[in-house]
């Protein structure tokens, strides 16, 4: 592990920005309100598009065939770097994804080649050539441009900005289809190659740290956003450890950056994490820090979704705590559980639309509701989880505590999405092993909290001795290991709902 050279002036932090994209001028610009524009553009794409991306070689030629020129590369870097609109660079994107792909008819005919061969006696070397040519034919043209930007300069860090962009025009509806999809998940594939484990260097942030990777620590913050500098103060000094990975070929660059609190039991709240005040000078008694807390995980390069760098983040930050403090017993999450309440509102505005009772609230607790807010329960609860007011009230908070812990036991346990946990944090931690440990009350009351989860958050425990078999029975099987707490929320959901 690599910790950082000491920090250039700390008062200059909250002044650093990252350099903005570079845009180099293409052509013609897209002008919605100029056609003649638009189809100079998107012309000019084309023309790019096929100087960039010949047509694959033949197979017999295919280890033959000279090399692409660097500079057919960087013309699409350049081209698409000068692209300064969304949509524009969606449509270049869409172009690349619909036209540069497989060919299906080469496809067919390798594949009817590889059946012919299975049905007739031949050596095993005919067929595993036939099966070659099948992989070869299964190759987009476009995944020949990406691999040969990645060898110039800057050409992967192109390629993860290149993938931010696409999965933000998916977002938009700037770009969809199937075609799109697959080159996403290409593009995905390869950069997980790139980024594997063996590529990655855990780097420790302290205050001395270089004011431009603290000022990234801070802006890529998505859980519990830094406040100010003081803040982060706390969130890298005494009895707190923050570390990232970096890649190889760029070190001191943060791709994903990991939290974590060293406590002396499992931390059930955030406030006493990143809003409890202490002194920065304070010393720590190491005799007394017996469990690590992981509260915030944040990708700094959204290019980089969906490739597996926070478990292996996770797995080397506990091997090197446990090597700096041998004394460390437990492990945990302190985890937002994002889209609870939106799944609750749901839930609620659908039950009522029916006629009877609901299953989600007891009779006394419907009538508790109905009494503090003057108004049918389903409905005013509604307006109360959109606004986040209820838990500036004693009496409504008791209230709602005992219905909002089961529903929100059933959201995280019995809640799924083609058999997994349809939670992408929980599915993330019971993937990696953990147990769905324990879930807090009023765990976050800030206003993203209340909001966006009813304040509650859930602790993900890794008993390291049982991860892999954890990991195994949920991937494979599908079964969640959760705590009794937890087991005993869902079985009075079930006893009460009629989901």
């Amino acid at each position: 592990m690599r910790v950082l050279r000491p920090s250039l002036c700390a008062g200059r932090l909250l002044r650093l920005r990252l350099p903005p994209r570079q845009p180099q001028p293409p052509g013609p610009r897209l002008s919605c309100g100029r056609p003649a524009a638009a189809g100079a553009l998107e012309q000019a794409m084309d023309e790019l598009l096929h100087r960039a991306v010949p047509a694959m070689p033949a197979y017999e030629l295919r280890e033959k065939t000279p090399a692409r020129a660097e500079n057919q590369c960087a013309d699409f870097v350049s081209f698409y770097g000068g692209l300064a609109e969304t949509a524009e660079r969606a449509e270049l994107l869409g172009r690349l994804a619909r036209g540069f792909g497989v060919d299906h008819s080469q496809v067919a005919e390798q594949s009817a080649g590889v059946l012919q061969l299975r049905q007739q006696p031949r050596e095993p070397a005919v067929l595993l050539q036939a099966e070659d040519r099948l992989r070869y034919a299964l190759v987009p043209r476009y995944r020949s441009l990406f691999h040969h930007i990645s060898k110039m300069e800057g050409g992967v860090r192109f390629l993860v900005r290149l993938r931010a962009d696409l999965l933000e025009a998916q977002a938009l509806k700037l770009v969809e289809g199937p075609h799109v999809r697959e080159m996403n998940g290409v593009l995905k594939n390869m950069l997980s190659e790139w980024f594997s484990s063996g590529f990655l260097n855990l780097e420790r942030v302290t205050w001395h740290s270089p004011c431009e990777v603290l000022q990234r620590i801070s802006e890529a913050e998505a859980v519990h956003p830094v406040k100010t500098w003081m803040d982060l103060k706390r969130r890298v000094g005494p009895y707190r450890r923050c570390y990232f990975f970096s890649h190889c070929s760029t070190p001191g660059e943060p791709l994903i950056v990991l939290h974590v609190a060293l406590t002396s039991e499992i931390s059930s709240s955030i406030q006493t994490i990143i809003v409890k005040e202490c002194p920065p000078s304070e010393t720590e008694e190491r005799n007394k820090i017996t469990t690590a807390v992981f509260y915030s995980l944040s990708l700094t390069q959204q290019g980089l979704q969906g490739v597996e760098l926070g478990a292996f983040l996770i797995k080397r930050v506990v091997k090197e705590l446990q090597k700096e403090l041998p004394q460390l017993g437990a492990f945990s999450s302190l985890s937002p559980i994002p889209g609870f309440t939106k799944w609750l509102l749901g839930l609620l505005k659908s039950k009522a639309k029916e006629h009877g009772r609901s299953g989600l609230l007891t009779d006394c607790e419907s009538q508790e509701i109905a009494e503090l807010t003057g108004g049918p329960a389903l409905e005013t609860l509604q307006t109360l989880l959109s606004s986040g007011e209820w838990a500036q009230s004693e009496r409504l908070a008791r209230a709602l505590q005992a219905p909002l812990m089961r529903l929100c036991a059933w959201y995280l346990y019995g809640e799924k999405h083609r058999g997994y946990a349809l939670n992408p944090v929980a599915h993330f931690h019971l993937q990696n092993g953990a147990v769905l440990w324990r879930i807090n009350w009023l765990a976050d009351v800030s206003l993203k909290g209340v909001t966006g989860a009813c304040g509650l958050m859930v602790n993900y425990r890794y008993f390291l001795e049982d991860t892999a078999a954890n990991s195994t029975a949920y991937l494979g099987c599908k079964s969640i290991k959760a705590s009794e707490q937890v087991l005993s929320l869902v079985a009075q959901f079930q006893k009460n709902s009629k989901l």
